[in-house]
């Protein structure tokens, strides 16, 4: 849900992810990508794809952060151990 908003509303989304710094240089990014998105289409879609990567790099970042406090607390893998 936070990457359809990410996408869709880029500032918004990335306040939502908790990312206030990110949100401000999106916010900063549309003004100059409106005016040359007239001219390159292309840079319309340059905020978008700003916040959905940024969104997905803050997510792979916690879920990483998860797997080693779970290994601080439990310790590692028996050895042969397969998911």
């Amino acid at each position: 849900m936070v990457y359809i908003l990410a996408a869709l509303l880029p500032p918004l989304g990335l306040l939502v992810n908790g990312q206030p710094i990110s949100a401000l240089v999106n916010l900063v990014m549309i003004v100059p990508c409106i005016v040359l998105g007239l001219i390159f289409p292309l840079f319309f879609l340059v905020p978008s794809a700003h916040a959905v990567i940024a969104v997905h790099m803050k997510r792979t970042d916690r879920r990483q952060r998860e797997i080693v406090d779970a290994i601080e607390r439990h310790g590692p893998p028996p050895p042969g151990w397969r998911p």
